[in-house]
């Protein structure tokens, strides 16, 4: 598949503003970890290639192993996960499936439980942001492959 367009050369005061989110997001009360593995699962949901190259290799480089990245689209029925990723999967999916639904209370009260207010907004704004991504790569067919994680995602998981 060839890429449609490059946004990240044509649209560089929109990418701007794509990137401050990041910015913030790297600074956020969301561990750089937990942030990638979400990255990594909405990416799957959207089926995102670009996305999922891209959060696989910095997962790895953070030290995460295959076996739970292979099983993370299994996650409820995984014994990998701590209760504090299994609810930011249960709120990234719940977001992600918006038109399924809706977010349940149910889903609310689980990532109540395991996030305080301040980290329930990051991690919102993790998941609508990574939503955003997949779907500007989707559309202009960003091609999987070439990224490499930066000499800072060398260090072990946060």
């Amino acid at each position: 598949m060839d890429q449609r367009l490059d946004y990240s050369e044509k649209g560089k005061e929109a990418m701007k503003a794509m990137y401050g989110l990041e910015l913030y997001l790297a600074k956020s009360s969301i561990e750089r970890h937990l942030l990638h593995l979400i990255k990594f699962r909405v990416s799957q949901i959207n089926g995102c290639a670009y996305c999922l190259d891209m959060h696989s290799k910095d997962l790895r480089a953070a030290g995460e192993t295959e076996q739970r990245l292979y099983m993370l689209d299994a996650w409820r029925e995984s014994p990998f996960y701590t209760d504090r990723e299994r609810a930011a999967l249960e709120w990234a999916e719940a977001l992600t499936l918006v038109t399924e639904g809706h977010v349940r209370d149910e889903v609310y009260e689980i990532a109540k439980a395991e996030f305080n207010e301040q980290e329930l907004i990051d991690l919102t704004l993790a998941v609508t942001t990574i939503n955003a991504w997949n779907r500007i790569s989707i559309a202009f067919r960003t091609t999987p492959g070439t990224y490499q994680p930066p000499k800072l995602a060398h260090h072990s998981a946060e």
